[in-house]
């Protein structure tokens, strides 16, 4: 906190003590407008202005803070965390400087398809399109059940597990029907 205020003050050439009081007041669930007419002695007279570029800029820096917190646990619980990419958040100055920051770290959306993909069922969808095997597919799909083949911890992870030959067939078909639809 002691940081923002220091922000703050350097930004609006301003006091630190200005910055804390107003920032206190603006704790407490006081408006803007109620501070600067009602408040002037607290804050030592900062005009409207002053007051709603501080607002704002307190919203922002404790966003950017609270942001780089989320970045660094994210990154860390992925265990890629490094000291250069902490100092790197640690000096950024906006919100998007740390997205920058974050972008390759980012956790992509799961989608039906990313989870047929760590099935291991993307061959048998190549198979089911191509249409060329002359195998009935349930004998094929047999082959990309998985169940027996991971590890204890992998087994917990429905994302990773196939159970049967229909599971394959449908997680597969339905992805792949779509996109092939979406194609046509």
């Amino acid at each position: 906190m002691d940081k923002i205020i220091k922000t703050i003050a350097e930004e609006l050439a301003i006091k630190p003590s200005q910055v804390e009081n107003t920032v206190k007041l603006i704790d407490e669930g006081n408006t803007i407008p109620f501070i600067a007419r009602y408040r002037k002695e607290v804050t030592g007279g900062l005009s409207d202005e002053i007051l709603r570029d501080l607002g704002d800029r307190l919203n922002y820096l404790r966003n950017l803070e609270q942001r780089k917190e989320e970045v660094i646990k994210s990154i860390e619980e992925q265990g890629k965390l490094t000291d250069e990419i902490l100092q790197a958040v640690a000096i950024a100055k906006t919100l998007a400087e740390v997205e920058d920051i974050y972008r390759p770290y980012k956790q992509k959306k799961k989608t039906r398809a990313t989870v047929a993909k760590a099935k291991g069922l993307e061959p048998l969808a190549k198979i089911i399109i191509e249409q060329k095997e002359t195998t009935p597919i349930e004998e094929i799909a047999k082959e990309y059940i998985n169940i027996d083949k991971l590890s204890e911890e992998d087994k917990k992870n429905k994302d990773k597990v196939v159970n049967t030959a229909e599971e394959a067939i449908r997680r597969r078909i339905r992805h792949h029907s779509r996109r092939h639809f979406r194609q046509c």
